[in-house]
């Protein structure tokens, strides 16, 4: 089955599938930014494992292990953010997908596309969130070190 093309409807599509791609830039920074960060936690915890493989100060481990406890959940959180954006992503690549389509083709799919927009909107939210509990999580953990 052939389809017609008409080459105004084309150009149209694609810059209607453009607009979300600036959501796609923000998310790559974002994902890089998370992996920069889940890179110092597990850099952290591999240090604080092994310190505490070498004490026996029984203080020393209790604190060795508070501070990977944290860690761990930095990384959780971390992780999670990273599969909210990648999500995010998928979601607006199938927006783009799916705006170019409706716009090139006779099928009406564009409730399929405001779907798609809006969860990956949700989903680089909630990841936001992620961001955010993690950075705080990182600042209570440098005001307890400075306790001590």
């Amino acid at each position: 089955m052939a389809l017609p093309l008409d080459s105004s409807a084309i150009t149209h599509g694609i810059q209607l599938a453009v607009a979300p791609v600036f959501l796609l830039t923000a998310v790559s920074g974002m994902i890089g930014a998370v992996a920069g960060r889940l890179a110092r936690i597990i850099d952290r915890a591999r240090v604080v494992e092994d310190r505490a493989r070498e004490s026996s100060d029984p203080a020393f481990l209790a604190r060795a292990t508070g501070e990977l406890a944290e860690l761990r959940q930095r990384g959780r959180l971390a992780n999670g953010c990273i599969a909210l954006l990648t999500t995010c992503a998928f979601l607006i690549g199938l927006t783009i997908i799916v705006l170019f389509l409706g716009q090139t083709t006779a099928v009406r799919i564009n409730v399929v596309a405001v779907g798609c927009f809006l969860l990956g909107v949700l989903c680089f939210l909630l990841a936001l969130l992620c961001f955010l509990m993690e950075t705080v999580m990182a600042t209570r953990l440098l005001d307890f070190h400075l306790l001590r």
